[in-house]
């Protein structure tokens, strides 16, 4: 995969397909590939798909220091022009959300479109609570973490119908998926708690959709209907679900986001 340098930092991303530029932003403790592989393989026919690994997560090497909303913007901004788009249409996932709105009222100029599920503008005292738990538990005993986001991150209908050994199948993966990127996870955490990007969102001017999963216990929805609130002529679209939508039911995941985009491309 290539790499950029951004800062003090190297940036690692993937780029795979063809046509206009489409930049996809993952959530904390996930990267590029994980938390966009089957929306990558329904766009690369007519998309060039770049899909950067944040500051904590995968090949991405930094400084080791606190990680903050406009460094990875950057990171972001960077991998996208570094892969030759000057223009693009931009998706954002969970703290992948924010770094997208963030970029899109950075850059507005720069952004086609934007698609950002479980974002935030601000985070809260809920929030923070739960994510200092998260960096408490990671640090300590990861398998804990991976058992408690197995309720915290996905959906009533999920998770009324999982037998017990899915619920073990499952934290076993994840607690697979955390080993040794504790401290990338506990860092992305840190940034998680410290947002506000308030200021950034009435700058934001690309066609904009904000999706909300009905049953996120981590992002609770009246965040995203805030989102929508404050940026000019957002579109807000409620789908069932929990704040881990990429992961829970990838289908429903990417058909929000293909839609959003055809619609937007069609009008192009």
């Amino acid at each position: 995969m290539p790499v950029v340098t951004v800062g003090s930092g190297t940036v690692n991303y993937l780029v795979t397909g063809t046509g206009p530029g489409l930049v996809l932003v993952h959530g904390t403790g996930a990267t590029g590939e994980t938390n966009w592989a089957p929306l990558i393989e329904a766009v690369a026919d007519r998309f060039t798909v770049v899909a950067p690994d944040l500051s904590g997560s995968g090949a991405t090497v930094d400084g080791g220091g606190p990680i903050h909303v406009e460094d990875l913007v950057a990171q972001v901004l960077g991998a996208a022009g570094h892969a030759g788009l000057e223009r693009f249409h931009l998706v954002g996932h969970s703290l992948g959300a924010v770094v997208a709105l963030a970029a899109a009222g950075t850059r507005p100029e720069k952004v086609l479109s934007l698609t950002a599920h479980a974002g935030w503008a601000r985070t809260d005292p809920w929030m923070a609570f739960q994510m200092d738990l998260w960096i408490r538990l990671v640090r300590t005993d990861r398998e804990l973490l991976a058992r408690l986001l197995q309720f915290t991150a996905m959906g009533d209908t999920t998770l009324r119908a999982r037998s017990a050994e899915e619920f073990e199948q499952a934290a076993t993966a994840f607690t697979a998926m955390l080993g040794g990127a504790e401290d990338g996870f506990a860092r992305q955490a840190h940034a998680d708690i410290a947002v506000d990007i308030t200021e950034l969102l009435p700058r934001v001017t690309a066609p904009t959709l904000i999706v909300s999963s009905a049953d996120d216990r981590i992002v609770p929805p009246h965040h995203q209907r805030e989102l929508a609130r404050l940026i000019p002529h957002a579109e807000l679209v409620t789908v069932p679900g929990g704040h881990g939508l990429p992961f829970e039911d990838p289908a429903a995941f990417t058909a929000v986001i293909t839609d959003h985009l055809d619609r937007v491309t069609a009008t192009v």
